[in-house]
């Protein structure tokens, strides 16, 4: 795949090279404020509503770390939390939203909901992401180390972008390691020839063709993009259904089963606006008519910050609708529909699958921060660098990839 950038968010921070006083005055500044960044941990979300939905209103901030997305996930799961609240001169420079877990049998501080993020990074204020590249990294892990000094052993931010869209975040200065995933991505052109015209326009169109004869021979469809919240939660509802049933077939776990998973993605979907539009997670659909009148093809839930949109998972039941390839024709639907409403970035998400490599031109790699806390968190660091490593190489050797795919739906993890 050809690498590409990615297009630019109008909030993103644009600099031009500074000239030699310039360097001077930023390295200084940055200097001091490693000498004034005054890390806070706390055990609940309230107390900096106001400060994180501050830093919620740049879009390049992941919508992860947004507060009302760690407010449903931390009412569904109750896990302890620590906030991690970075200030300089009381300013606020940064927020980490963790939760302790236990992984791989250690006590672990990540993301909230990082099992369920297709990105993460963090929300930082632009001064502080201004100053980041004149930091001293060890000072800042230090104050890491010093902020969560008992509460856990290791700290693990997975699935973090080194760049973002022309900005580089400020988790890079700590300890890292290449995730074996990457997350791909369509960029949004003004219309959606001009969009096809990335991932082979041709080959694309005449698939679509020959998809919506079929649907058309069977009755025909509706696009379901909107809806009343209950509607919306009855979609949800269908998708779990489906999910469980491929994964099933394919003799693998089913990641949604748990009734916290549910109840989160429940809530997220009532995340709104003032203005009472969905914000959180939004349903997308393909609902049959004529002989299966009611019966839903595909599935898939969309999240939006910014101008960037998440497909953040999908199902599909082909067995009403045999060789129309529904989950394919509902991403046509879906990225069709985005086009004039501001978005300019389509992500496909995590995982490397071969229909996400036919739709996006764009390849975006992920690091995990991997930063000891403890002797016993050193013990837990080494596991995570070496299985993640080794899960690298095998997905970068095809034939391994297949074996190591088919072994996983024998023994079902």
């Amino acid at each position: 795949m050809q690498a590409q950038k990615l297009p630019v968010s109008d909030r993103a921070h644009h600099s031009t090279e500074p000239d030699a006083g310039i360097s001077e005055w930023l390295a200084s500044d940055a200097q001091l404020a490693v000498a004034e960044l005054d890390i806070t941990v706390l055990d609940s979300l309230a107390p900096l509503e106001a400060v994180w939905r501050a830093l919620d209103r740049d879009n390049l901030n992941s919508l992860h770390q947004g507060y009302d997305w760690c407010m449903a996930w931390t009412k569904a799961f109750g896990r302890q939390l620590s906030i991690v609240w970075g200030r300089i001169g009381g300013e606020t420079a940064f927020i980490l939203p963790l939760e302790i877990t236990s992984f791989h049998g250690f006590r672990t501080a990540r993301f909230i909901g990082a099992d369920h993020s297709n990105i993460n990074t963090g929300l930082f204020s632009t001064r502080f992401i201004e100053l980041a590249d004149n930091l001293e990294p060890q000072k800042l892990a230090m104050s890491l180390r010093r902020a969560l000094a008992g509460r856990t052993d290791l700290l693990l931010l997975q699935n973090v972008p080194l760049e973002w869209r022309g900005r580089r975040n400020p988790l890079a200065l700590l300890p890292m390691v290449q995730n074996q995933n990457h997350a791909y991505q369509l960029p949004l052109l003004d219309k959606m020839e001009s969009t096809l015209q990335q991932v082979n326009a041709k080959g694309r169109r005449k698939r679509f063709r020959a998809q919506l004869r079929r649907f058309e021979a069977l009755g025909g469809f509706d696009y379901i993009s909107s809806g009343t919240p209950d509607e919306q939660h009855q979609l949800l509802d269908r998708f779990f259904e489906q999910k469980r049933e491929r994964l099933k077939a394919l003799g693998l776990p089913d990641v949604f089963a748990d009734p916290e998973t549910k109840a989160f993605l429940h809530g997220a979907i009532d995340i709104r606006d003032r203005d009472g539009r969905m914000v959180g997670l939004e349903m997308h659909a393909i609902r049959l008519k004529g002989e299966h009148a009611g019966r839903i093809a595909a599935l898939a839930g969309l999240s939006r910050k910014g101008d960037h949109i998440i497909c953040q998972f999908t199902a599909f039941d082909e067995s009403a609708a045999p060789e129309t390839s529904p989950g394919e024709f509902l991403f046509w639907q879906m990225v069709a529909a985005q086009h004039g409403k501001g978005v300019r970035l389509f992500d496909f998400g995590l995982g490397d699958q071969r229909y996400k490599r036919s739709w996006a031109p764009v390849k975006t790699e992920h690091h995990d921060v991997v930063l000891p806390l403890s002797l016993r968190g050193s013990v837990g660091a080494l596991m995570h660098r070496a299985i993640t490593r080794g899960k690298g190489f095998i997905k970068s050797q095809q034939k391994l990839y297949v074996v190591a795919q088919r072994l996983r739906r024998v023994i079902g993890v």
